[in-house]
């Protein structure tokens, strides 16, 4: 693995401001998904590396403003002025912001992220609104509109230009479908502190779970079923999207299946801990996550 510094120079980042921009993204993506971090740097091409952090690091900025911003007319609208900048960015090639400045020189090293940062601003609103999922397919309807592009814009820097559109939007729903319902079940602890229940409300009723239930983190046949559910079918979307590796070229594939591994991994850990997610979020054991990146870094090498 190359010095960052090097892998710097590698891509194509000169300029000592738009440097230190990268620089502060990878600090960034490095604090919030450390498993997902080191995938990168292992298993990437050197070149490729400060692009997907500089889009990882983008989408996560965005998703912190959307948590943290009011939708209604009081107080100040942080969301608002950022998206107004990310627009301006887009118009005009240049920010002063460190995240807005790396992603419009990744944006301009590879062209076809810009309509996927256009579909995930054009998304955003969902999320900013969101009140809680009222069924199934209020769920569904969320991942077509904001999660799927927020994974776009990470996996159109992975596949190949030309990978049959068809296939790579079901294998990439089929990913961020699992991922997400999995994200929703693995933070129910913070997310309801915040006061935010993000499992449909009906699956609630049919496994007879109250809110109150998950806030108390009562340990019940119910609870019990309602997150194995959940869990299940997390896992097997990602099994699903196993096949995307084949739409990459063959640099990125251990990448790719080294991030569908650790999720499985972190769904069964999820799964093992049961109700203890209502305390805190589960990951894979470092052996576990070791183990994958080894392995694939192997592959790479072959």
């Amino acid at each position: 693995m190359r010095t960052w510094d090097r892998t710097l120079t590698v891509a194509g980042v000169g300029d000592p401001a738009l440097r230190d921009a990268y620089t502060r993204q990878r600090a960034l993506v490095s604090a919030y998904r450390r498993h997902a971090y080191a995938a990168v740097r292992l298993l990437l091409p050197t070149a490729l590396v400060p692009h997907v952090i500089a889009a990882t690091a983008f989408m996560h900025h965005t998703d912190s403003l959307l948590d943290e911003s009011p939708a209604g007319p009081e107080g100040d609208d942080g969301y608002a002025a950022w998206e107004k900048e990310v627009r301006d960015g887009l118009a005009t090639g240049e920010s002063a912001h460190p995240v807005l400045r790396a992603l419009l020189h990744t944006v301009g090293a590879h062209p076809g992220l810009r309509s996927h940062v256009e579909e995930f601003l054009t998304g955003a609103p969902l999320d900013r609104h969101f009140t809680g999922f009222a069924d199934e397919a209020d769920y569904q309807r969320y991942v077509d509109a904001y999660s799927l592009p927020a994974f776009m814009l990470i996996a159109c820097l992975l596949l190949a230009p030309d990978a049959d559109p068809g296939d790579a939007r079901a294998l990439c729903r089929a990913y961020i479908d699992g991922s997400q319902r999995l994200d929703f079940v693995n933070d129910l602890a913070d997310d309801l502190r915040d006061g935010r229940l993000t499992l449909p409300a009906r699956d609630l009723e049919h496994h007879a779970v109250s809110r109150t239930d998950l806030e108390h983190r009562r340990d019940t046949p119910g609870t019990r079923a309602l997150l194995h559910d959940h869990l299940g079918r997390a896992r097997r979307d990602l099994l699903t999207s196993r096949r995307l590796p084949e739409l990459a070229p063959p640099a990125h594939r251990s990448f790719i299946r080294a991030a569908i591994a650790l999720e499985v991994r972190t769904a069964e850990a999820a799964a093992a801990k049961g109700t203890g997610v209502l305390r805190s979020s589960a990951r894979p054991s470092l052996r576990a996550a070791l183990r994958i990146l080894v392995r694939e870094y192997g592959r790479r090498g072959r």
